[in-house]
């Protein structure tokens, strides 16, 4: 089974269009809702560095808990195609006044500054979009692999940062169809509550 088998394709599109569906009020309310559950766990508290993303395609909004982390203190990162290895993430510091720009899918990421770039043994959290998840936190993604390529050797850090997946609960399903390249969970947080695998 590829990352564009026809299982994994169709369970995008359903869970895709089930997050998209959600009305602009309900948006809100999982974001706010989503910051009092991530900083109530002792995970973001132990934190000093989180890097998170901007959302799109009616991924939670994650501008609530970024606003809340830079309010505690922390610092924030988000991730930025890499300018030299493709399907590659890096990580660079974000503040309010960091210039932002599309990337070639149209997500904003901020103009790469190579004195704001990160390593990932710099990071104590990454917290990753996902399109859909399950109760063993296998993730599905987009399809692209950026995140399971840049993550694929965090076992080899001497300090690696812990990984936090953010989503609606509606993007929970009975199984993900796994491949050996998915980088699986241990943490994952919605509105309602953090599971914990």
């Amino acid at each position: 089974m590829s990352a564009k088998s026809p299982q994994r394709q169709q369970l995008r599109q359903s869970i895709r269009r089930a997050r998209q569906q959600l009305s602009p009020l309900e948006q809100q309310s999982a974001a706010e809702t989503l910051v009092k559950v991530v900083l109530a766990s002792p995970e973001v508290q132990r934190a000093d560095s989180i890097a998170l993303y901007l959302s799109n395609d009616g991924e939670l909004d994650t501008l609530p808990l970024i606003h809340a982390l830079w309010q505690q203190g922390k610092q924030v990162a988000l991730p930025v195609l890499h300018l030299f290895t493709a399907g590659h993430l890096l990580f660079q510091r974000f503040s309010a006044d960091t210039p932002l720009r599309p990337n070639k899918y149209g997500i904003a990421e901020p103009v790469p500054n190579i004195q704001q770039l990160m390593l990932l043994s710099q990071l104590d959290l990454i917290c990753l979009p996902l399109v859909a998840f399950d109760d063993a936190g296998h993730r599905l993604g987009m399809g692209g692999g950026f995140y399971d390529r840049t993550l694929a050797n965090l076992a080899n850090l001497p300090t690696a940062p812990q990984l936090v997946g953010l989503a609606h609960d509606c993007q929970q399903v009975n199984a993900v169809p796994i491949e050996a390249w998915d980088v699986p969970l241990p943490i994952i947080a919605t509105p309602s509550r953090i599971w914990r695998f």
